[in-house]
């Protein structure tokens, strides 16, 4: 008894109930993140996820940085590169110019992201088998969740909590404890920013880089009005600048051109020695970016691979992914008016769409009406322009930028830039509230807190309503169900060739090296499957099935796989010119397989484990 009123007085008066308080908090804030990964989790559903962790995977095994997932804009890159040098004269009368009969070195991902992953791959027990018999990982008895995406998805809610926190100490300094305490609970509840931790992407990660940018620049700017550091220290903190700088660069290509706003920051607010800092910070920036830069010139003689081809993606004469898919593009058809028109075009659906959803919420609307308000702290008033600084940079870098992926996924890719901004602008945001609601004559002390509490609620609320019914599928289909994916990476060769309209996932889930649909059924395929490398097996999903009938099919002409689709599915009749004409009896209807000979036979199961993904609960 006396030893239980020692610890309560304890707890009352020394102090312990704060620390009673925090472990309550830690406990609450584990118990929300069980429950939403048991609730809301889902497997990888976009291309660019997948992508970056088969590569990762890749990095990881001891295939350096090479990819499964091979688009015949690469191989014509890489071809092209060869043949000029003459690397991959083997000997042989077909020389491997392409890098199909090894592996093929990756061009679309920037080394940063699949690195970090591989280096987890490397740390954690990853399990690639995709089971239906696993508490957890199955429910009912049919595969439910995979378990890399699981990790992959934890490791990036980690990123995600690491973000706050940099976050929390940054409002905190800029503001005080109340706006970094509300902030970092408005962050903590912002439904957007769980969507990207659970996407398997690589923002996460690039969000941390830019809240450790904001810190840095925070710190160079009060040096500057309050000098208390030895010249060494703040030319290390450029350095340090221009390092994050290019290691977020390598993360997403696009945010280098954050190094424009951070050098006229530099130039206006870091005192005395602005030259010498705007040029180290430069400096450390391509010390970090060149060797890749490199690296990627002497493989496809661009500097920044298949992504230097951004601009042209989803322009009027590149519609959709049809650049990414040629293996012989016409470049030549390039005039300086699909540019604007590309330009104008995406900054009409930033603006209509991305542009109100800035920072997840309807929180960024106190940031803009904030933005014209006097803060007396120099540091908050400085920080603000660079925000601004960075607000029209962002939004045409998006709009020139933005390709395929933006369609397939929207809001939640890696080309959505503006959501960089989403966490100092909440932080601006809440403190312009908490400047608003100073200002109140409340009769009440706890109506202050109540007025907060409906602040957070709102906030927070798109993230409430994913608690609510119906259970959403962990399984991301259509057209993603790893058992039929992996089935047929067992049923092809380690060394052999597969095409398909999901490469990626095939790359990711089957192990197998897998080519992106050509855009055309004969002379294309004939020219990767004649000359670079045999294609031993075709399959084709709901992604290529679904597809638009008259603008992808028909308008496509007769040499579209719309037509293939029609002649092998429809009318139940390969074309009699097609090379691959095996095709499994038991194969999902939605589902396409072909492949030269009947390799379901040589095992004693006739089917896939689970040919169709389970019904939601």
């Amino acid at each position: 008894m006396p030893f239980t009123q020692e610890i309560i007085h304890k707890l009352e008066q020394g102090g312990g109930m704060r620390y009673l308080r925090l472990g309550l908090a830690v406990l609450a804030v584990v118990g929300f993140i069980a429950g939403y990964n048991l609730r809301a989790f889902k497997n990888f559903s976009t291309q660019e996820a997948m992508d970056a962790a088969q590569v990762a995977r890749n990095l990881s095994e001891g295939r350096g940085y090479t990819t499964h997932f091979v688009r015949p804009l690469s191989i014509y890159l890489v071809k092209r590169v060869n043949e000029k040098t003459g690397r991959g004269a083997d000997g042989t009368l077909r020389p491997d110019y392409a890098q199909l009969r090894t592996m093929h070195p990756d061009l679309a991902n920037p080394p940063v992201y699949p690195t970090v992953l591989a280096g987890l791959m490397k740390v954690l027990p990853f399990s690639y088998e995709a089971t239906a018999s696993k508490r957890f990982w199955s429910q009912n008895n049919r595969f439910w969740r995979y378990q890399p995406d699981f990790l992959i998805s934890l490791f990036n809610q980690g990123l995600f909590f690491a973000m706050i926190v940099v976050v929390f100490f940054l409002a905190r300094r800029l503001f005080d404890s109340t706006v970094a305490w509300l902030s970092a609970v408005v962050l903590f509840g912002t439904e957007l920013f769980w969507r990207f931790a659970v996407s398997g992407l690589s923002t996460m990660l690039l969000l941390l880089l830019f809240s450790g940018l904001l810190w840095g620049l925070y710190l160079i700017e009060r040096e500057a009005r309050e000098p208390q550091w030895s010249p060494g220290r703040v030319f290390g903190l450029a350095a340090g600048i221009g390092l994050l700088m290019g290691v977020g660069c390598l993360t997403r290509y696009a945010f280098g051109w954050l190094l424009v706003p951070v050098i006229i920051y530099l130039a206006l607010f870091s005192g005395p020695r602005r030259a010498a800092l705007c040029l180290v910070v430069f400096f450390s920036f391509a010390v970090v970016v060149t060797p890749w830069v490199v690296r990627n010139v002497m493989l496809s003689g661009l500097p920044f691979g298949l992504a230097t081809f951004s601009v042209l993606e989803g322009s009027i004469i590149f519609p959709g992914n049809q650049l990414a898919r040629s293996l012989t593009p016409g470049f030549d058809q390039i005039y300086p008016a699909i540019f604007w028109h590309k330009l104008f075009q995406n900054l009409k659906i930033i603006l209509t769409t991305d542009g109100p959803r800035l920072a997840g919420s309807w929180v960024a609307a106190f940031f803009l009406v904030g933005v014209l308000m006097n803060f007396r702290n120099p540091a908050l008033q400085r920080l603000r322009y660079f925000v601004l600084l960075c607000l029209p940079v962002l939004t045409v870098v998006q709009a020139m930028g933005r390709t395929y992926l933006a369609d397939d996924a929207a809001e939640i890719n890696t080309e959505n830039l503006l959501v960089l901004l989403a966490p100092v602008i909440i932080v601006y945001g809440v403190g312009f509230f908490m400047v608003l609601l100073d200002q109140l004559e409340l009769p009440l002390r706890w109506l202050r807190y109540l007025i907060m509490a409906v602040f957070v609620a709102l906030a927070c609320a798109p993230l409430f309503l994913v608690f609510l019914p119906p259970r959403p599928l962990a399984v991301a289909y259509p057209p993603y169900y790893p058992p039929v994916i992996q089935q047929i990476g067992a049923w092809m060769g380690e060394d052999e060739l597969i095409m398909s309209d999901v490469p990626w996932a095939v790359a990711w889930y089957g192990r197998r090296q897998s080519v992106w649909l050509t855009r055309d059924t004969q002379a294309d395929y004939f020219a990767i499957h004649d000359t670079q490398k045999s294609i031993r097996g075709l399959y084709l999903t709901p992604q290529m099935m679904d597809s638009r009938f008259y603008s992808e099919w028909v308008k496509a002409g007769e040499r579209s796989w719309g037509n293939f689709v029609i002649d092998s599915v429809l009318r139940r009749e390969v074309p009699p010119w097609f090379p691959l004409r095996a095709a499994p009896a038991f194969f999902p209807p939605e589902q396409l397989f072909l492949s030269d000979w009947a390799r379901w036979r040589r095992t004693p199961q006739a089917a896939p484990a689970g040919t169709a993904p389970p019904a939601a609960p």
